[in-house]
Formats: C-alpha cells, sequence, structure tokens
C-alpha cells in the first residue's frame, strides 16, 4: 500500500497545496480534509480555531491513519502547529507566507504580501518579514474577499468576465501605486493557500509580477519525510472529505477529479458535525 498523506484546510485553499504534493510524489495517496462545517475560519477566535483543529485533525488522524499530517491553511498553521506536535506521533508540516523564497529572488528590493487581513497583521508575519525580509520593502494587502472568490470560482468552474474585473478592480489601486514606486515591487507573496487558485487570472491581469506561493515548498518537505515517495511506480489515490453533512463540496470533488480518479468521498461522521461555533 502506497504511503498516504493528511491534507486539511477549512476550505478548498488547501488543494493548491496538494497539486503540488501531487506533482511531486504522485505515488503518494493524498487524502483532502476540508472543515467545512467550521468555514470560515478567519472571523472566528483563537482559542476556538486551536479546540477545533486539534479536535478535528486528531479524529481524522485516528481513521485514516496518514504518515504526514499537513496542515494547509496558514491560519491554523499559526495558531496549532505546537498542540498538534505535542498531540500527535506523525510528522506535521505547516504552512507560512514564502516571504523567505519571494526575498531571496526579489532584485528590486520590494516584494508585497497579499493574505488575509488576520495574516497581514499577526505578529508572526512580522517575525518573518523581519528575519527573512529585513532588506527588501515589503508592501501589504489584506483580502477577504479572495478567499471567498477562490471557494466560488472553483465551485463555479471558470470565473465569469464579471469576476475577472472585479479582481482587478479590487487589487488594481494597490499593485499599480507599488509597481510604479521605486524600487518597484517585482514579487508578490501569496499568503493564503485559497490565492494560487486564483494564479492563473493574476497572471493575466499583472503578467509583470512574480507570483510565490508555498506549494513547491510544502511539497518538498513532504518527499523528504516519506522517503522514496516521489520514485513510487504506482499512481496514488486521491481521496476527498469533508465535515459539513448537509453540503457537497462537489467543486472540491471536480477539483480533484481532474488531477485523478477520486477513490473515496464523503463526511468523516457525524463527530466531526458541528451546527454552530461560536464566532467573533
Amino acid at each position: 500500500m502506497n504511503p498516504s498523506v493528511l491534507v486539511f484546510d477549512s476550505g478548498v485553499g488547501g488543494l493548491s497545496v496538494l497539486q503540488q504534493i501531487r506533482k511531486r510524489s504522485p505515488g503518494l495517496t493524498l487524502n483532502y480534509l476540508m472543515d467545512s462545517a467550521a468555514f470560515p475560519y478567519g472571523i472566528k477566535r483563537d482559542e476556538v480555531l486551536v479546540k477545533r483543529v486539534l479536535d478535528v485533525c486528531q479524529a481524522a488522524v485516528d481513521e485514516l491513519s496518514p504518515g504526514v499530517l499537513v496542515i494547509a491553511c496558514n491560519t491554523a498553521s499559526t495558531l496549532a502547529l505546537p498542540a498538534l506536535r505535542e498531540v500527535l506521533n506523525i510528522p506535521v508540516v505547516g504552512v507560512v507566507p514564502a516571504i523567505k523564497t519571494a526575498a531571496s529572488h526579489c532584485s528590486s528590493g520590494h516584494i508585497g504580501l497579499l493574505a488575509t487581513p488576520a495574516t497581514v497583521n499577526r505578529s508572526y508575519t512580522d517575525d518573518l518579514i523581519r528575519d527573512f525580509a529585513g532588506h527588501c520593502q515589503v508592501s501589504r494587502f489584506g483580502s477577504s474577499e479572495l478567499v471567498r472568490w477562490a471557494e466560488e470560482w472553483l465551485l463555479n468552474d471558470e470565473p465569469s468576465a464579471q469576476r475577472q474585473a472585479q479582481l482587478r478592480e479590487h487589487l488594481k489601486s494597490w499593485i499599480e501605486h507599488n509597481s510604479n514606486t521605486v524600487p518597484a515591487m517585482s514579487h508578490v507573496v501569496l499568503g493564503c493557500t485559497h490565492f494560487p487558485l486564483l494564479r492563473e487570472q493574476l497572471e493575466q491581469l499583472w503578467p509583470h509580477i512574480h507570483w510565490v506561493d508555498s506549494g513547491e515548498a510544502i511539497a518538498r518537505r513532504v518527499a523528504s519525510l516519506l522517503p522514496g515517495s516521489e520514485e513510487l511506480s504506482s499512481k496514488g489515490a486521491l481521496n476527498c472529505y469533508w465535515t459539513d453533512r448537509h453540503q457537497v463540496p462537489q467543486g472540491a470533488i471536480n477539483y480533484l477529479s481532474a488531477l485523478s480518479d477520486v477513490i473515496n468521498q464523503g463526511c468523516l461522521g457525524p463527530d466531526f458535525v458541528i451546527q454552530d461555533i461560536e464566532s467573533v
């Protein structure tokens, strides 16, 4: 049996990470789990989220027995990684904005960070910039709209011309202002795993910008934790799970089906489902 990886996110954003893992190690069995019953995470209190992520991930690891758990969500990674590593006996890989990568490849000395408002304002982001991009000018933009649009566009296939116009209008002022400064912003970090799902549209609108995300780095880390996974001869299965028993995430299933046949899919069980989760 091929070794397996559990990729976890609150919504569809982690699919961008799963795609990179699949590309690098196609023989791995990949289980994608969406905590759709608690989506979106961005409006929940930190202590509520920590408990939620621990409960869902522990139950999923017990049921699916993966070799590695990937927390493909910036919010969950920054809040719950230490607690997860303390209670689980498998490697847990988190995701952080690829500020180090962008700063090391940016000759202009000016990078952008496009993330959720929570990520843009968290102290861990300040620490990443201080540690890895102290020599750069870093322009930040926080957007909740891009998370919602990524979810909607994945569900409804390709974005319409109207949605493309929305994307342009939403980011135009920030990108054009920073592209016309001295030094000009040449690289933008996609600091939310939802945002690489919009990469094609972003590249069409602003081809002069280098868009950087963490997907390839996560794929390399997973491969290093599962020696030989890149050389497996048979294709690994792709499985899709979610926590909201009332709504099937057809967009995520369609996305995975385009990569390979989805072998198993379904809600992981009533214990995963919540009717109301405390907000604010």
